[in-house]
């Protein structure tokens, strides 16, 4: 008997661990099925599912090189459909009809220009801020660089 992925075949839980179940596929071959692939549904204890000597339909998943088989049993079962939630349009145009935020009472209300000194000058700016900060950033650096190497040696302190 070889035991190719997409198989169906029967079994019998031979042993159960906190993360999933060992079945017997018969012909002295072992496969298991992982906690996850047990059932549709969150499992927290195996042995509310399955218990030794149950006889289970199971999913060949994959075959390792070093013989292991990986097994399901949820994926035998048929999927329960899931129920698509209907799409709220209602909630959705009540929200877009909104005037503004700056209609609501205690709000206080906001300019309608563009956040930003747009002018001619911005390039200057710009300019004068980086080189600024590539200073500030320079002298962070060596200050950094400064109080870590004389931290690297194991006894006695800085070596110059």
């Amino acid at each position: 008997m070889s035991i190719e992925v997409g198989a169906k075949l029967q079994g019998k839980v031979s042993g159960i661990t906190n993360f999933g179940a060992f079945i017997d596929l018969g012909e002295g071959k072992t496969g298991l099925v992982h906690i996850s692939e047990i059932s549709n549904g969150f499992v927290k204890d195996i042995h509310d599912v399955l218990s030794v000597g149950d006889e289970v339909t199971v999913k060949v998943t994959s075959v390792g090189n070093d013989g292991k088989v990986g097994l399901s049993i949820r994926q035998t079962q048929e999927q329960p459909e899931q129920e698509k939630k209907p799409f709220n349009r209602e909630r959705r145009d009540n929200r877009d009809n909104r005037d503004s935020r700056d209609s609501r009472p205690g709000r206080p209300s906001r300019p309608q220009q563009p956040k930003g000194n747009f002018s001619k000058n911005n390039k200057q700016d710009f300019d004068t801020l980086m080189s600024s900060f590539l200073k500030d950033s320079d002298d962070r650096l060596s200050s950094l660089k400064r109080n870590t190497e004389g931290k690297r040696g194991g006894r006695g302190g800085r070596r110059n």
